[in-house]
């Protein structure tokens, strides 16, 4: 039996580059894009099952469904799924600050609900962004795939939905030899203490104070960079200010008519009239590139 909720926003609110967005990730066995909606199997405690999520009718909602009913887990549940979707963000005052920029301007015209995508699983998100590390989005998806059916869990149920692997928990990948998928050992290595630390400290992945303390603390883990700490920052922590500057696509999006493409540097200086909206910059901008 499926529980079902609705979950309201603030149009504008762009459901196709969601769907876009998760389906050039989606992990075979843990989520699925399905016509227009979003699957995935979840994790809430003791509670295993699997979430869908749908754009309403009207178009000022999402419809989540939770299989099976459990009313405790749905509790859980909701506020990581207004997260991940960004439900909460005010778009008319970010949009006009960041439309001073005539580059981000002609983006923002084009795609103007567009918001900062993030995860229902917050430890699953950085763990594969740590895989993700100077990788394709496609090898960082198979590699995030091999991993859960390895450690993670199976839902045990008729058999008949092809989402059966529940992502691993930190416990269960604090002790995991993840470079045996196939990467560097140092990157293994960086999930399994970042697995082992989140293990010992459910409030590592929390937002501190201020971005400059959050990305600190993210710097303290070994293994991860700039680039990753920022990454981080933006999809899990939800700072709304994150900017991974030394991002490749990010400097591609911005290249001048001869295809010059400004260093990460140039890139840094021009963004800080962006604060404190840099992350939805970059969603608009990665997203210049899939145009």
């Amino acid at each position: 039996m499926a529980l079902c909720t609705r979950l309201e926003f603030k149009p504008p609110f762009d459901w196709p580059f969601f769907l876009a967005f998760h389906r050039a990730r989606a992990l075979p066995g843990v989520e699925q894009v399905e016509g227009d909606s979003y699957r995935r199997t979840v994790r809430c405690g003791d509670y295993v099952g699997r979430l869908q999520v749908t754009l309403a009718d009207d178009a000022h909602a999402l419809i989540i469904r939770l299989t099976p009913h459990d009313d405790a887990a749905l509790a859980m549940i909701i506020p990581r799924v207004r997260r991940a979707f960004d439900l909460g963000a005010q778009l008319a005052p970010i949009s006009q600050h960041l439309g001073s920029d005539a580059a981000l301007a002609a983006l923002l015209a084009k795609r103007p609900g567009i918001r900062v995508a993030g995860s229902v699983d917050g430890f699953e998100q950085s763990v594969r962004a740590i895989l993700g590390q100077q990788i394709s989005v496609t090898a960082a998806r198979n590699l995030g795939a091999r991993l859960a059916a390895r450690w993670g869990s199976v839902i045990d149920d008729d058999g008949g939905d092809e989402l059966r692997y529940v992502f691993p928990t930190p416990a269960m990948l604090a002790d995991a030899d993840v470079a045996s998928l196939g990467m560097p050992g140092k990157r293994g290595q960086a999930v399994a203490t970042l697995a082992a630390r989140v293990a010992d400290d459910a409030n590592l992945l929390e937002r501190e104070a201020n971005l400059e303390a959050s990305i600190a603390k993210l710097l303290a883990l070994p293994g991860l960079g700039p680039w990753t700490a920022h990454y981080i920052a933006m999809r899990v922590l939800r700072e709304p200010d994150a900017f991974p500057a030394s991002d490749v696509g990010l400097m591609r999006a911005l290249a001048d008519e001869h295809g010059v493409r400004p260093s990460a540097k140039a890139l840094a200086q021009r963004a800080e009239a962006w604060r404190p909206w840099r992350a939805y910059a970059a969603q608009h901008l990665w997203m210049k590139n899939a145009l």
